[in-house]
C-alpha cells in the first residue's frame, strides 16, 4: 500500500501523469521551436513534471536509488524553469535560462522512459538485459545528442516577441 492504494495503482497513476508530462513536454518543445509560448501545454507540462518527479519518491525503498537522483536533478531544473517562466516572466536571459531549463526536465522524462522501455519491453530487455549493454547505451546517447540540438534551436528560435505584437496577439485571441 501505498498512500492508501495498492502499488499497482500507485505505479498506474505515476505511469499516465509520466506519459501525460512527455506528451505535453513534446508540445512545449514544438511551440519553443516555432517561437509559440503555449501557455496551457506549459502548465500541463511543468505541472505534471513536477508530478512526476515527486510522485517517484513515494514508491518504497531503503536507500537512494539512480532515479531518485534524476528526480531530484530535474526538480531543481523545473524549479528554475518554473520561476523563469512565471515570476520573472521570461525576461532578459530568463527567456533561454527557461527553454534550457524546461528542456533538461524534458529531456530526464524521456530518459527515465528509455530506462523503463528496455526494462519491460522483452525485445529490448533480450538485447540490454543489465542496460550496460551497447543498444541501451546507443538509445540514451542518441536521446542526449537530439535533445541537445533540440534544445540549442529552441533557445535560438525562442525569442522576445516586439510589444506591437505581443498586443495585437492578445487582441486576437
Amino acid at each position: 500500500m501505498v498512500f492508501g492504494m495498492s502499488l499497482q495503482t500507485y505505479i498506474l497513476i505515476h505511469v499516465l501523469i509520466s506519459l501525460i508530462g512527455i506528451a505535453s513536454g513534446l508540445g512545449v518543445m514544438y511551440g519553443l521551436l516555432k517561437n509559440k509560448q503555449l501557455d496551457r501545454s506549459t502548465g500541463l507540462f511543468l505541472t505534471t513534471t513536477v508530478l512526476t518527479s515527486v510522485t517517484g519518491f513515494g514508491f518504497p525503498f531503503d536507500h537512494l536509488l539512480p532515479s531518485h537522483k534524476v528526480a531530484i536533478l530535474s526538480l531543481v531544473a523545473l524549479a528554475i524553469a518554473i520561476v523563469a517562466r512565471y515570476p520573472l516572466h521570461l525576461a532578459g536571459a530568463w527567456r533561454k535560462t527557461y527553454v534550457i531549463c524546461a528542456s533538461v526536465a524534458l529531456y530526464f522524462n524521456c530518459f527515465v522512459l528509455v530506462v523503463q522501455l528496455f526494462e519491460k519491453v522483452p525485445a529490448l530487455k533480450a538485447v540490454a538485459p543489465t542496460q550496460k549493454e551497447a543498444p541501451f547505451a546507443v538509445a540514451q546517447l542518441a536521446l542526449l545528442a537530439l535533445f541537445v540540438v533540440l534544445t540549442i534551436f529552441a533557445a535560438k528560435r525562442f525569442r522576445d516577441q516586439p510589444a506591437l505584437l505581443v498586443r495585437a496577439a492578445d487582441r486576437a485571441a
